[in-house]
């Protein structure tokens, strides 16, 4: 379904969205228009600022009247119902929160947001509880599969500022992970460059991949399996999954990088999940002008695992 917005508006840029890029700034509101589009309308000049003509990395300044054209636009879903089940146990989930952040536990297996078949995820969740909030965006990313804290801005001065961190990589993220077999002491950083093929989003090591770097420490060990903690430097995607398998240590119940036979052996102890777990994180918090590190528990399903494992 798509629908067409026949009426051109002049919004005023206000404090909150200074400094934010044209592009990114009618992304936000022209949502479901490609970016393709997007760079089109700004090139031949259907989008002003002032009535003149940008580029799309212009920046915007408090006082800019931008012009955004109409265009063919997707027609947004509704949002899910906050009395779902999977929804209102997100409000349980919240570890912190405050006037401008919320950090969030993120359950395994729910999509950080919907899109290619789902019809929600976390960002969608929360907006239905709070449909008083007028601005809650995901910092970050956690894959489906995995659990942890999960960082959801409610100010774009704070987005932006724990972007700028993670681009200068200010901000430390510790997950912990259940490998197979007993994990070498010598290998407290692997730096194997990551290529993710686009057609099925399968990351690889490769040398024609972008550099990568993943830090481990070991945290516990077990009959068959080790429990590390791992701190990626940089952030590409299935990072900490494809550094562990390429030394021979597979993550516990990985579908996609995982040991058939070590998955097969924790899934007869009760996993039935991945075993990856964003387990703290650490950031500036530009509001309260502090260092801050907040932790999110492991859930009962890991934790019962790890019992079983320390009595065998």
């Amino acid at each position: 379904m798509e629908q067409i917005n026949h009426l051109v508006r002049i919004l005023e840029i206000t404090q909150e969205n200074a400094q934010q890029r044209i592009d990114n700034y009618l992304r936000l509101h022209l949502k479901g228009v490609p970016k393709s589009m997007i760079y089109r309308i700004v090139r031949k000049g259907e989008v002003r600022v002032n009535k003149k003509r940008i580029k799309p990395d212009y920046k915007l300044q408090t006082g800019d009247f931008v012009r955004i054209p109409p265009v063919r636009v997707a027609k947004e879903n509704a949002l899910p119902s906050p009395k779902l089940n999977q929804i209102a146990r997100l409000e349980s989930r919240i570890v912190y929160e405050d006037d401008a952040l919320i950090i969030l536990n993120k359950p395994s297996g729910l999509a950080v947001h919907g899109g290619s078949g789902l019809d929600f995820g976390v960002i969608e969740g929360l907006r239905a509880l709070r449909p008083e909030s007028r601005f809650l965006e995901l910092v970050h990313r956690l894959d489906k599969a995995t659990s942890g804290c999960l960082l959801i801005a409610k100010k774009r001065s704070m987005l932006r500022a724990l972007h700028e961190q993670l681009r200068n990589k200010t901000m430390n993220k510790q997950y912990h992970a259940l490998v197979k077999g007993t994990w070498e002491k010598k290998w407290r950083s692997v730096t194997a460059p990551l290529l993710k093929k686009a057609q099925d989003s399968i990351v690889k090591v490769s040398e024609l991949g972008k550099a990568s770097e993943t830090r481990f420490k070991i945290l516990q060990r077990y009959q068959g399996a080790t429990l590390v903690e791992a701190s990626p430097v940089t952030g590409r995607t299935h990072q900490i999954r494809v550094h562990s398998a390429s030394k021979g240590h597979n993550i516990a119940c990985d579908d996609r990088y995982g040991n058939e036979q070590f998955s097969k052996e924790m899934h007869a102890l009760g996993l039935n999940r991945l075993f990856l777990h964003a387990a703290h994180i650490t950031f500036f918090h530009p509001v309260l002008e502090k260092k801050m590190t907040v932790s999110a528990p492991l859930c009962n399903e890991l934790t019962s695992l790890l019992e079983k494992l320390q009595k065998s």
